[in-house]
């Protein structure tokens, strides 16, 4: 027979924490082996946890989820690390993967979703949200030709979902001087002078 599934968590929301514990814990053929509020704690034993699967938030106290995957994938490298967050955004994503996340969950995933996830990383999968699957398509059927850098794209895509300048600043872990600049730089580029005449411009020419 199989062993189990070995599963640490480090969340800071001690009720998120504990309900991840529960819903995964009592399914057969999962252990939850330990939990952390952050990645600092976690560093000093989980490699005496033995893992299989790290369930990991990126905003976390001290050391942030994405700074952590390496460090992690550093003391455990055979340990498959599953990003579940709030965060859906395209930069994080991609770090998270470029890091060494397996796969990339939000937090309002399905409890039976994040139960079979865990399994599909374990097996070497890349389990993903539809919404971030989508997103990362999405990408890849972009122009390549853009005049906008990366960070000017990913900025272009926020307005356009309605969120305001201090909300991207947020997102992006970014002062919010630094998301008026792009903006002056994506209206130049485009040619534009509001909102909606840049986001149609890019939506007419494929750059988000």
């Amino acid at each position: 027979m199989d062993r189990s599934i070995r599963i640490a968590i480090i969340e800071d929301d001690e009720i998120i924490r504990e309900g991840y514990t529960l819903l995964i814990g009592q399914v057969e053929g999962y252990q939850v082996v330990n939990s952390y509020s952050s990645f600092d704690e976690a560093a000093k034993t989980i490699a005496n946890d033995s893992p299989d699967v790290i369930l990991l938030d990126i905003e976390l106290p001290g050391t942030n989820g994405i700074v952590a995957i390496p460090k992690l994938k550093k003391l455990l490298p055979h340990a498959h690390i599953l990003i579940l967050t709030v965060y859906e955004s395209e930069k994080l994503i991609f770090e998270a993967l470029a890091n060494g996340a397996s796969g990339y969950l939000t937090k309002n995933t399905a409890p039976a979703k994040i139960v079979e996830s865990v399994k599909e990383v374990k097996d070497g999968g890349g389990p993903m949200s539809v919404n971030i699957a989508r997103m990362v398509i999405k990408s890849f059927q972009r122009n390549q030709e853009s005049p906008l850098s990366k960070r000017e794209t990913q900025i272009l895509e926020l307005i356009a979902e309605g969120k305001s300048r201090s909300q991207i600043a947020k997102d992006l872990f970014i002062d919010l001087e630094t998301v008026r600049s792009h903006i002056k730089n994506i209206y130049l580029k485009l040619d534009v002078n509001s909102r909606a005449d840049a986001i149609k411009t890019a939506k007419e020419n494929r750059l988000i």
